[in-house]
């Protein structure tokens, strides 16, 4: 085996991160040339790589070809303009170059002994987003709330769920676990499927959902949500 090659030199970073920021700038300004949906068939990515893995890395340059000829071909193009599938096209200029300066610093903010500025900022924005969406004070950290970012919307209705739980139970949940015969979860027809997982994980079940009619504005129906809620309590739900 040979000898692992010096790290990256901060030139030689700049150098094949100028190469990178040009090869994403490249792609945007030729992807709506591309087909929409991949034309590859199952295995033909794999196909293309090798069976073990190099010994030496290869070069840079070596890499960005592989991107084109490999990897490419392989996406379904989710920044084409014709992409209208699953979610609205997710990222830009300014969201790459932030996950590039993220990315470069490195921190963990898991706590706020670990990134102030990390934990700080993140209190900061969110607190914008709730006076953006003009929620009461009792909705950010200057207030008695606050919240965080989530990696998903997935995510963030387990982190919701869960939060719930540990309020209507005073805590109880920490220690002694969910009865399931104690809580119900009230959603629109039209929540997301995540919101099943999310019962599944926090051990509450699916059959603790029940889906509520929407109105024409794809709000939620008022009186059928009251006539469900008096429903589970007549079939024995605590209040």
């Amino acid at each position: 085996m040979q000898p692992a090659p010096d790290h990256m030199s901060t030139e030689e970073f700049r150098r094949h991160g100028r190469a990178v920021v040009d090869w994403v700038a490249d792609y945007w300004d030729r992807v709506a040339s591309l087909p929409v949906l991949s034309q590859v068939t199952p295995g033909q990515v794999r196909a293309g790589l090798p069976a073990t893995p190099p010994e030496t890395g290869e070069p840079f340059t070596a890499v960005l070809a592989d991107l084109d000829s490999i990897l490419v071909p392989g996406l379904t193009h989710w920044q084409h303009p014709g992409f209208f599938a699953y979610y609205p096209s997710s990222t830009s200029g300014p969201a790459v170059l932030a996950e590039l300066l993220s990315a470069g610093l490195g921190v963990q903010g898991m706590m706020w002994q670990t990134s102030p500025a990390c934990t700080e900022l993140e209190q900061h924005v969110l607190d914008w987003l709730a006076g953006l969406l003009g929620l009461p004070d009792c909705f950010t950290f200057a207030g008695s709330g606050g919240g965080v970012i989530q990696d998903s919307a997935s995510s963030a209705i387990l982190v919701a769920l869960l939060a719930a739980l540990h309020r209507a139970s005073e805590g109880r949940v920490q220690t002694e676990g969910v009865d399931r015969a104690r809580y119900r979860v009230y959603t629109s027809t039209d929540a997301h499927s995540a919101l099943e997982k999310a019962a599944r994980i926090t051990g509450l079940g699916t059959a603790a959902v029940r889906f509520i009619g929407t109105r024409a504005d794809s709000s939620m129906c008022p009186e059928a949500l009251r006539t469900a809620i008096a429903d589970d309590v007549r079939a024995g739900l605590p209040r």
